[in-house]
């Protein structure tokens, strides 16, 4: 039964990639790149680089192909730097998305819209924001992703004082800055109208719980040793044991207390589920998360603000 549950689970989890990275994959290719904006992420910078290919050579170099030499060393870089955490479906959520970037590219070479009316520059700005925000989410929601500057971020938060929040903010930022000297300040303010969409509709729609910086997660059941190893060695994260006793039967009972970012919930949830359905869980919204792994402490320690990590 676990099995067919597992089985179908996984058929769930490849529709949502596919029909995801299809979703962003239109949206780049019919809104953003053709009105020129660049919201950020690997498939902003690759519209940059097509933009600046094609105005100084009279040449295109297909943007799927731009966005794929993009990814996949960002996406080695985060497997040697946190290892298997970033696995096959990640790297399958890069590759489909340049492969549907490359098919829109061909289907519709000058795009869907006269993108000379300043109508359709309001236009593509809404439904860069949607396309890309439902595609994201939805592959986000597999506990996986399409892989890009959020590695980046990831590596940044690791190695200095950032949070991931921040560090998110100065990679999509940099490239955001970037885009206002290639196709001007009117578009890139608009790319940060698109930005504010894609994570609006991320955090609000598309994946479950919510999404702020990170999730305290509590676990009560007989199986914490099984959990708790899958959090150690396939999470690469770790948690704390806390002895409790119920208050209405008085047995005592190992609690498991983990934080993990927003996006490792799906799969422990899964790892919960499929080890223990009667498991008894608690998910707590955490903001600030300092120590060993996360923020430094030295910012609070020394009252720096950490009200936007």
């Amino acid at each position: 039964m676990k099995k067919t549950s597992t089985n179908r689970q996984s058929v769930i989890d490849w529709i949502y990639i596919v029909l995801g990275t299809f979703l962003t994959g239109f949206g780049i290719s019919t809104f953003m790149n053709p009105a020129r904006l660049a919201p950020g992420g690997v498939s902003g910078l690759g519209t940059i680089l097509f933009h600046i290919i094609q105005d100084k050579t009279g040449r295109t170099m297909e943007l799927g192909l731009i966005i794929l030499f993009l990814s996949v060393p960002v996406y080695l870089l985060g497997v040697a730097v946190f290892g298997k955490e970033y696995g096959f479906r990640t790297l399958a959520g890069t590759l489909l998305l340049s492969l549907f970037t490359f098919l829109f590219d061909t289907l519709f070479p000058s795009g869907i819209l006269d993108y000379s009316k300043e109508s359709s520059l309001w236009l593509c700005t809404f439904f860069t924001g949607l396309t890309n925000g439902l595609g994201i989410g939805l592959v986000m929601r597999t506990g996986s992703n399409t892989g890009g500057t959020d590695i980046l971020a990831q590596i940044l938060s690791r190695f200095t004082p950032l949070g991931l929040g921040n560090a998110l903010l100065l990679v999509d930022g940099t490239i955001i800055l970037s885009s206002a000297f290639i196709f001007g300040i009117e578009n890139a303010l608009y790319s940060i109208i698109v930005s504010i969409m894609i994570s609006f509709i991320i955090d609000k729609v598309i994946v479950p719980f919510g999404t702020n910086y990170a999730k305290t997660v509590f676990i009560i059941s007989p199986e914490i040793k099984e959990i708790g190893d899958f959090i150690l060695k396939d999470m690469n994260r770790s948690g704390t044991i806390i002895s409790s006793k119920g208050l209405f039967s008085g047995e005592e009972k190992d609690m498991l207390m983990t934080v993990i970012p927003k996006k490792d919930l799906t799969r422990l949830s899964r790892c919960v589920k499929k080890v223990d359905p009667r498991a008894f869980l608690i998910i707590q919204d955490t903001y600030h998360v300092l120590g060993e792994g996360y923020q430094s402490i030295d910012l609070l320690a020394e009252n720096k603000d950490v009200s936007q990590s």
